[in-house]
Formats: structure tokens, C-alpha cells, sequence
């Protein structure tokens, strides 16, 4: 006997049926609870998982964590069995392999995107249980591994591909999508550097200044989402459970948000927050051994939206040898202020 058996060996069902969509994040719940316990799954950052398949895409980020949240519930009174039992047979044609997808996500190493040697067994006995052949279940492997490489080196990420720009004092940075234009805020005597890709560009100089512009064009159903569920709950759901997660804690998994704030009467409605990144600054000093090392620094973010583009701007605090942070709302006011006074210098345009 294994113990996965009480998974896949198991001849209950649940009294209730779930939708296709369901059945897949239910596959995510066991996956997940698989070498845990249902109660400990992380449900905000499950559902913030499930909220990158197609599949979700008409739901809101609190839908989404409002089924695992009811999924966790009947996976403690029931047993992962019988919900397996039930997520299994709602299933779709479209949905299965979606639902191998989820368990694929949830299994990878984030390091070297490999399936763990000890979570082996519990794959090969999903994709039986889900009536894969070996040559679809590699498919999605492969294809799992190649989006989360995109990923990292597209939206929401700290990999960018460098440009530098000569005589900053002088230059204006001008958005390749034509929706922005900034003035250069850093110059090359101080080591100045300008590090663009598609939808961000940052400014870094050797005395830590950062500052960051990312920028997105909305879908028209994005848009709609705005104006249905008001943009306090849609910035927060961004930066609270997308952007945070895969463009911070994804790198500087220490990293924590200590301070959100919506500001009602900013930019037209804003949300701020604050990350504590230790050992996250952009500039490092030296350690004995002679390499580098990071410095601890606080990340302030302001996320809104203008015209048809969402903007999340971000700027840093760094803390050198012996510096002590003031108090979370000093330092969350400081880092506020700075990124407004950046942002007043962005010229927007209506495309």
C-alpha cells in the first residue's frame, strides 16, 4: 500500500458535482495537500496559480479563491479521495489536460523546472488516473516548463534585456508602445543605467537609485472587470497576488508585504504597497570573503490605471550596515511620496 492509495484507490464520490473548471482546481488542491494537509495549502497562493490558465480567465481573482477555499473545506470533511473521485469524473474532453497541467505546476522544482524524483510516483499515477498517454503527459510537461521560462523572462519579472542610452541628462525615455514619455531620472557619472524589454524599463544607478515603469495593455474584458469590480479590489488582486509573487517573491522568496493602502483620490484611484526584500537591494557591499552582498531594502509599488494601460511603478529603499528602518508607515509614506513625485513626471498619451 502507498500513500498515495487513499487518493486514487478510493471509491467515494461527493454528493455534489463540480463544473470542469472546479474539477481542475480540485486537482490543484490534491496535488498540493499530497505530502501536506489540506489545511496548511496556501489558498490565496493557489488560487493565484490557477487564475494563469485560460480556463479562468471570466473569473475574478476572488472567485477563484473562493473555490479553493470551498475545495480545502471538502477535501478536510471528505477526503481527498472521494474529491479526486468527483474532480475526475467532471472533467471535460478540454479540461483534463489542464487538470495534469496543475498538478505538472504545482510538482515542478522552481530551480532546475524538474519534477522532483520523490513526486514521481504520485504524477505517473495522475496521468493514469486521467488516461494520458506518455506521449501527451510529456507534451504538457514540456509545455508547463517552456511558459514558466517565458515567464521569467517576460511579464513580471526582474530579467530584462539592457539598452543603454548615452547622455541621459539629455534624453527623454520614450516608451516603444508610445503610451509614456519620462525624463531620464539618472546620468552616467553616477553609473547610470537604463535596462528595457517589452512592457517595463528601469532606472539603476551605482548609488541605488531604482525606479521602474511597467506597463500593460488592457483586453477590453480587463477593462470590464475595472468597472464591475471597482478598481480598489482589481489593484489590490494585481499587485497582491500577481505581481508581487512572480516578480518578487518568485526571485527573494524572504520577501514580504508589510503596508497596502488604496488611495482613492491619486491617479484616480491607486493601491500602494510596501515589500521588506532582505537581501533584495539592487546595490550590494562586500563581504569578507571579497563578493558582494546585497543590502536589505524596502520596495514600494504604486499600481493604476490610465487609458486603456495598467502601470505599476516602483521605486527603493536601501538600508546600509547599521542603518535601522523608522517605523512601516514613515518608511511606507517616504517610499509613496517618492514614486508619486516620479509618476508627476511621466507624460502619458492617449493612444
Amino acid at each position: 500500500m502507498t500513500k498515495y492509495d487513499r487518493i486514487f484507490n478510493s471509491n467515494e464520490e461527493l454528493e455534489e458535482l463540480l463544473t470542469p473548471e472546479e474539477a481542475v482546481a480540485a486537482i490543484a488542491v490534491i496535488t498540493t495537500a499530497i505530502d501536506t494537509s489540506p489545511e496548511d495549502i496556501d489558498a490565496e497562493s493557489l488560487a493565484a496559480i490557477l487564475w494563469e490558465f485560460e480556463i479562468f480567465t471570466e473569473y475574478t481573482e476572488e472567485e477563484i479563491l473562493e473555490i479553493v477555499d470551498r475545495l480545502i473545506a471538502i477535501a478536510q470533511t471528505e477526503g481527498l479521495g472521494p474529491l479526486f473521485n468527483t474532480a475526475n469524473a467532471s472533467l471535460s474532453s478540454d479540461t483534463v489536460l489542464d487538470a495534469f497541467a496543475a498538478g505538472v505546476i504545482l510538482l515542478l522544482d522552481d530551480e532546475n523546472l524538474t519534477i522532483p524524483k520523490q513526486q514521481q510516483p504520485y504524477l505517473q499515477k495522475l496521468q493514469a488516473a486521467l488516461e494520458l498517454e506518455d506521449d501527451e503527459a510529456d507534451e504538457i510537461i514540456q509545455e508547463v516548463i517552456d511558459a514558466i521560462q517565458e515567464a521569467e523572462n517576460g511579464e513580471y519579472t526582474e530579467n530584462e534585456y539592457e539598452i543603454v542610452i548615452e547622455n541621459f541628462e539629455q534624453q527623454d525615455y520614450e516608451s516603444p508602445m508610445g503610451n509614456f514619455k519620462v525624463a531620464v531620472p539618472i546620468n552616467t557619472e553616477q553609473g547610470g543605467r537604463i535596462n528595457s524589454q517589452e512592457g517595463t524599463v528601469s532606472f539603476t544607478d551605482d548609488l541605488g537609485t531604482f525606479l521602474r515603469i511597467d506597463h500593460y495593455l488592457l483586453p477590453p474584458e480587463q477593462l470590464d472587470e475595472i468597472e464591475l469590480v471597482g478598481s480598489n479590489k482589481y489593484l489590490e488582486s494585481i499587485l497582491l497576488y500577481r505581481y508581487v509573487p512572480q516578480a518578487i517573491i518568485a526571485h527573494l522568496p524572504e520577501a514580504t508585504v508589510k503596508y497596502a493602502e488604496y488611495l482613492p483620490n491619486i491617479l484616480g484611484g491607486a493601491y500602494f504597497v510596501l515589500i521588506d526584500m532582505p537581501k533584495g537591494s539592487t546595490i550590494s557591499k562586500q563581504g569578507n570573503n571579497g563578493t558582494g552582498i546585497r543590502l536589505d531594502a524596502y520596495r514600494g509599488t504604486v499600481a493604476f490605471v490610465n487609458g486603456e494601460f495598467l502601470y505599476i511603478v516602483s521605486s527603493q529603499r536601501n538600508f546600509f550596515d547599521g542603518e535601522i528602518p523608522a517605523t512601516i508607515e514613515t518608511e511606507a509614506e517616504y517610499l509613496k511620496n517618492k514614486i508619486l513625485d516620479f509618476i508627476d513626471t511621466i507624460e502619458f498619451t492617449e493612444l
